[in-house]
């Protein structure tokens, strides 16, 4: 059965100006929980109004003196993220804490956004890009802010595949999905270097939440099939292995770590600390080797610029 066994201390955030994308659901729920009750001010920017109501609701229940509002962004959208980034922009107010968590997973047939991107890129991968890079005045104007990226263990197996990256010649649900978290944690610790060498203060760290329970693995995989079907039936089978999985107030650790820990470094990538990081409480993960290479590092920050039409400030050496 899936247990919890860990906890972590978060310190003081009365203040703090967080945003967390895909706040209603899963991961992104709970870390808006966990933010809001060490004083967080929590902006779940959510694609569905409907369902960010129900949950901004029971996180007030959750937690009476919660300061939580509720902005609309479509990640899989350019337009979404524009406009989200605008309307944070026109507020004025320093954003201290950025938590790139939204995304879906592994869609059995390849789709294509309105932008004309496949959807699990632009939705977990290059929305984010575009968003932090967007959201760059008010994250420098905080002073220490930090830019946390979920990835996933599956971002040993990604392939920066530079004649494939939209799954154009092929497309293997797995494949697509680990592509899109291995550009995220690469973007990490990319922001991190041009971070140190600009002089923009901020932090930016990737996590992955090893095995957690949460909706994405069987919303992805679903995708056009019925939830009470054969293949939900088996996804949910996994979860009674014992000491496979874990759940998601367990899950977040690593992440809510690299948001709020003092012991948080830069470039870092936190998981699960147990065996084959897959449950457990927060400590370092391992980086896959093509997440070391500062070439494809630059060359993916290059096209993902060129790709979202949006450009970071100008590095300076």
């Amino acid at each position: 059965m899936p247990r919890t066994t860990h906890f972590l201390d978060v310190p003081d955030l009365t203040g703090k100006h967080a945003i967390v994308t895909g706040a209603n659901s899963g991961l992104g729920r709970e870390l808006t929980r966990r933010l809001a009750l060490a004083g967080a001010d929590v902006v779940l920017a959510v694609r569905n109004q409907a369902k960010g109501e129900k949950e901004l609701a029971a996180l007030r229940a959750e937690v009476p003196n919660a300061k939580l509002e509720l902005r609309l962004i479509d990640l899989a959208s350019l337009a979404s993220v524009a406009s989200f980034a605008d309307a944070t922009r026109a507020d004025g107010r320093p954003v201290d804490i950025l938590i790139n968590n939204a995304g879906v997973m592994m869609p059995p047939k390849r789709e294509v956004t309105t932008d004309g991107f496949e959807l699990q890129f632009e939705a977990n991968y290059l929305g984010h890009f575009a968003l932090t890079a967007q959201l760059m005045p008010l994250l420098i104007t905080a002073k220490h802010a930090r830019v946390v990226n979920l990835s996933s263990i599956y971002a040993r197996s990604g392939r920066l595949d530079w004649d494939n990256l939209q799954s154009e010649k092929s497309y293997r649900p797995g494949r697509a999905y680990g592509l899109t978290k291995l550009a995220m944690l690469i973007f990490a610790r990319e922001l991190t270097k041009r971070s140190a060498s600009a002089g923009w203060g901020i932090l930016a760290a990737a996590a992955h939440p090893g095995a957690t329970i949460t909706n994405l693995q069987v919303a992805g995989p679903l995708h056009g099939h019925p939830e009470d079907g054969l293949r939900a039936r088996l996804v949910r089978q996994q979860y009674k292995v014992p000491g496979l999985y874990q759940k998601v107030d367990q899950g977040i650790l690593p992440a809510l770590f690299a948001a709020t820990s003092p012991d948080a470094a830069g470039g870092a990538y936190y998981g699960p600390s147990g065996f084959q990081e897959v449950t457990g409480g927060p400590g370092p993960a391992s980086v896959p080797k093509r997440a070391q290479d500062d070439a494809n590092s630059a060359r993916l920050w290059t096209i993902s610029e060129q790709l979202s039409g949006v450009k970071f400030p100008v590095r300076t050496e």
